[in-house]
């Protein structure tokens, strides 16, 4: 079983080469570095690429434009057996995991999710997402995870959205990586959040995952370097959404 197709003027695979990843890499400099201010140790200003140790142990599903072969959306995964090459998951820089470790199921990291600012609100995220469930299905993955970004580091700012996240999401204790350093989500009361405008709020990422299922774990990440404030979304393949995980698995059987 392959992974990828082209339709609707894009074309889906996995990265094959060291050109696709330095075109990735290229991409979520254009997003993480340009346009949310981030930075990091291992950012290369020079030739405009958002890298990291984790790159050359994962997966690179990749999402291309037809109409000039450019990446415009890619999302990199991480098995269990490729963290223990590269040392742990990424998302161990930020929570501990030792709950999903303790559950004895197969975990499946992602990661480093990005679209081209002019393919936002196209069927790229669509797209990229069918990838994803075709991925999953190949390798039999029970627990999917990773961070998800809320852009500043101002609690206050954030109070709202942290803590509806808290009240109405929360993964339960045995499936809840905790923040370190710890950041509680738990900021205001239930009753004094506006749920319908705060949830509008939220970035489209974060609210794909709560389709389908997916739960926070217990507080936040702030990432100074990146300027923005991560919680560790969780979802179990047992108990997704059935209707909008058929959506994406019809997609990719087609």
């Amino acid at each position: 079983m392959t992974i990828g197709w082209r339709k609707d003027g894009f074309a889906l695979s996995m990265a094959r080469d060291e050109a696709d990843i330095t075109a990735v890499q290229r991409l979520r400099y254009d997003v993480f570095i340009d346009e949310l201010g981030g930075d990091g140790p291992d950012v290369d200003h020079t030739a405009r690429l958002e890298q990291d140790h984790f790159d050359a142990f994962s997966d690179h599903v990749v999402l291309r434009s037809e109409k000039d072969n450019a990446v415009v959306a890619a999302y990199r995964v991480l098995r269990s057996d490729q963290a223990r090459q590269a040392g742990g998951f990424y998302s161990e820089t930020e929570f501990d995991l030792s709950p999903l470790k303790r559950s004895g199921r197969t975990l499946l990291e992602l990661g480093r999710s990005c679209v081209r600012a002019d393919f936002r609100g196209s069927a790229a995220l669509f797209h990229i997402w069918s990838g994803l469930a075709q991925y999953v299905d190949l390798h039999g993955a029970d627990l999917l995870f990773g961070t998800a970004s809320l852009k500043g580091t101002d609690m206050a700012q954030l109070a709202h959205s942290l803590s509806l996240l808290h009240h109405l999401y929360s993964a339960p204790p045995e499936l809840s990586p905790r923040a370190t350093p710890y950041q509680s989500l738990n900021l205001v009361p239930l009753g004094g959040i506006d749920r319908a405008t705060t949830m509008v709020s939220l970035p489209p990422l974060l609210k794909a995952y709560l389709r389908l299922g997916g739960q926070v774990g217990d507080g936040a990440f702030v990432d100074h370097a990146f300027q923005c404030t991560d919680v560790c979304m969780v979802m179990d393949t047992r108990t997704l959404n059935e209707k909008y995980a058929r959506h994406y698995r019809q997609e990719a059987a087609e």
